[in-house]
């Protein structure tokens, strides 16, 4: 089948006013239901919510004392205290209690001394009128509205509700969202086999799984059908099932690209009307946008594309705001705060944009390093902090330069980072875990840019500490030399973390039998390498250099990844042949692994942050006994002097 093209794209903002309008006309209204409070919980008010009783519905007391006529104290003074007699002119009464006929104020308990057996009170200061009184209606009238149509109730609300005497609130049927997943190569999660995951011959369905709690998590009720594989006939009968089963939005998730196998755009067109296919904004551009008729019912809907984070943009921009529209309420925004990215982030002119991001707030300022930006990084979703929206005139973002980003996380998360970059190990991901666990509300955020990369930014002062292990070539000590030659200026610790084996990562069995640096310049080996910078990558070329061979001479020396992990996984998936890297990533992928040398992996600390509480908290953790067994289990690491300061520079 031919491959499509795209309809002219369209604007996010664009589409999403053209699909409303057209939505608009189904004369789309969500029927009202009475709910009982305790399933009240997250519902959306259908209507204004009136007080069936004032609260409170008496005069009461605020405070435990003596309810008393406040102009029956007027006299009163430390010069002349007023004596009261209870049961006659002052009454004994505790907070919440209705007040005693003709009394209007309350002299609290504390303020009293008590006489003769209880039988007198005696103040020194008078009372005024409704002291410590919570008056009838004083916070809310019976007949007053209380709640608007569209507030969504959530604790406080159930509250006010009960206080109000309203136990069955009117709230909108909650949407019925079915989601259809597509796909001839993909394969529910509870019947994927994990051979023909490994292999390739499947792929785990786990969209769905996302745009369920999406759309729960936004009012409506999410309905998962079956999926359906790549065939126009069995996408049509779906589409229309959902329909006629009474869903009020179907999701077509997968198919609306515009390869030879994406039927989406082309079934919402022969079931309806396509109003959108294709619009600007990455990721997300393969989203199409319909009007779709079956059973006589007319039904929007949207084909998201495949990929997690395209089909998430595309429920962001689309699916939410709509239901948010037939519930009478506002799209929940996120905060915007203002970052300074630590590197140039590029962009297509044309197209918006959303980068998600990390952050870390140093010295007070807040600094952001982007994630990987693939459509189908679903851990980008998971471990960002933020989303930056880049306008589709700009070709891109500054360093240094201020932009707004949206917060994913609240404040308090942000600011309890520590901002790691620099070098990549595997410890980093342990240290967060026990981090978060002994130390809440404390967290490790790393970005792995390379060891050099994460010395500059410590001089920059964009980062709380970096992890590095540069190799002197001279005297092969690690880190001093490029800390004096990066950082002056910046006096700081030099803490080791671990000691770590790196080695040739190679297929299990070793198939193209690499046992050396020598075997990776044949003509039959494909490598891949570290990014420059980093300290994987310095080790390399000191390795290559004293035995006098050529970097030209590997095939692969220019194709780099960021991480250990990826260097394994392209070995693994045989991309590569062979790379450079620790045991423990070796290990955790089942490579065989051909030690070259133990190297040292340190944390540069400036000295200025050796008594922030995140530091201290850091050095608990990488301290205990605990982290070091932990990471001896993952094979291949040291930890004699995990923890110890072994140098201190100067900044000079």
């Amino acid at each position: 089948m031919p491959r499509h093209t795209y309809l002219t794209m369209k604007t996010p903002d664009e589409a999403r006013e053209l699909w409303f309008a057209r939505t608009d006309e189904l004369g789309m209204e969500l029927a009202e239901e009475e709910v009982p409070l305790s399933a009240a919980l997250h519902r959306v008010l259908s209507r204004p919510v009136e007080a069936r009783r004032s609260s409170p519905a008496f005069h009461g007391a605020a405070m435990d004392g003596v309810a008393v006529k406040a102009e029956d104290t007027f006299t009163a003074s430390a010069r002349r205290p007023l004596r009261l007699e209870i049961g006659k002119n002052a009454f004994w009464i505790n907070t919440g209690r209705p007040m005693p006929e003709d009394c209007n104020a309350v002299i609290m308990v504390e303020h009293l001394n008590v006489e003769e057996g209880g039988k007198y009170v005696v103040t020194e200061k008078a009372a005024f009128p409704w002291q410590h009184v919570r008056k009838l209606g004083e916070d809310m009238v019976a007949t007053e509205i209380i709640l608007a149509p569209g507030v969504v109730v959530g604790p406080y609300e159930l509250g006010a509700l009960a206080a109000a005497g309203v136990t069955r609130p009117l709230v909108f049927r909650k949407p019925e969202v079915a989601i259809i997943p597509s796909g001839s190569e993909i394969v529910a999660l509870d019947e994927a086999k994990e051979e023909d995951l490994r292999a390739g011959r499947a792929l785990p369905e786990f969209n769905s799984l996302i745009f369920s709690a999406m759309v729960e998590d936004a009012g409506a009720h999410a309905r998962v059908c079956p999926i359906v594989p790549d065939d126009v006939e069995r996408i049509r009968a779906a589409i229309a099932s959902a329909v006629e089963g009474g869903a009020d939005l179907v999701i077509m998730n997968a198919g609306s690209s515009a390869g030879s196998h994406d039927y989406t755009a082309d079934v919402i067109a022969g079931m309806g009307e396509l109003l959108v296919h294709g619009v600007a904004v990455m990721p997300g551009k393969p989203t199409a946008l319909g009007i779709v008729e079956a059973g006589g019912r007319k039904v929007p809907v949207i084909g998201t594309p495949g990929y997690p984070v395209s089909a998430i943009v595309a429920m962001e921009e689309f699916a939410l705001p709509l239901l948010a529209r037939w519930q009478k309420r506002g799209v929940r925004r996120r905060e915007s705060v203002s970052v300074i990215p630590c590197n140039p982030i590029p962009s297509r002119p044309g197209m918006e944009e959303r980068v998600r991001v990390k952050l870390g707030v140093v010295d007070g300022t807040c600094y952001a390093v982007t994630l990987p930006r693939g459509a189908g990084t679903v851990t980008s979703l998971s471990r960002a902090d933020a989303v930056i929206p880049i306008e589709r005139d700009r070709e891109g973002l500054d360093a240094g330069v201020p932009v707004r980003a949206e917060l994913l996380r609240t404040r308090e998360e942000i600011e309890g980072a520590l901002l790691a970059t620099g070098s990549h190990d595997n410890t980093l991901d342990l240290i967060d875990s026990m981090l978060r666990r002994k130390h809440p509300g404390f967290r490790l955020t790393s970005a792995h840019v390379g060891s050099l990369g994460g010395l500059l930014a410590l001089r920059r002062g964009q980062c709380h500490l970096a992890g590095s292990h540069l190799l002197d070539e001279e005297n092969g000590v690690y880190n001093r030399r490029a800390i004096q030659e990066n950082m002056k200026g910046v006096p700081a610790l030099l803490v080791q973390l671990v000691e770590r084996e790196q080695g040739i990562m190679v297929l299990p069995g070793n198939p193209k039998n690499i046992v050396s640096f020598e075997d990776l310049c044949r003509e039959d080996v494909q490598f891949i390498n570290r990014q420059r910078g980093s300290g994987t990558r310095v080790l390399l070329d000191y390795e290559l250099k004293k035995r006098g061979l050529s970097p030209a001479s590997i095939l692969g020396y220019r194709d780099e990844e960021y991480t250990h992990m990826n260097v394994a996984a392209a070995v693994l998936s045989g991309r590569a042949d062979a790379g450079l890297g620790v045991r423990s990533a070796a290990a955790a992928l089942g490579l065989d692994f051909i030690s070259v040398g133990v190297e040292e992996y340190d944390l540069v600390i400036p000295k200025r942050y050796e008594e922030d509480a995140r530091i201290l908290a850091l050095f608990d953790v990488i301290r205990s006994d605990e982290f070091k067994k932990s990471v001896q289990a993952m094979g291949g690491y040291g930890t004699d002097r995990t923890g110890e300061i072994i140098w201190e520079y100067d900044g000079k």
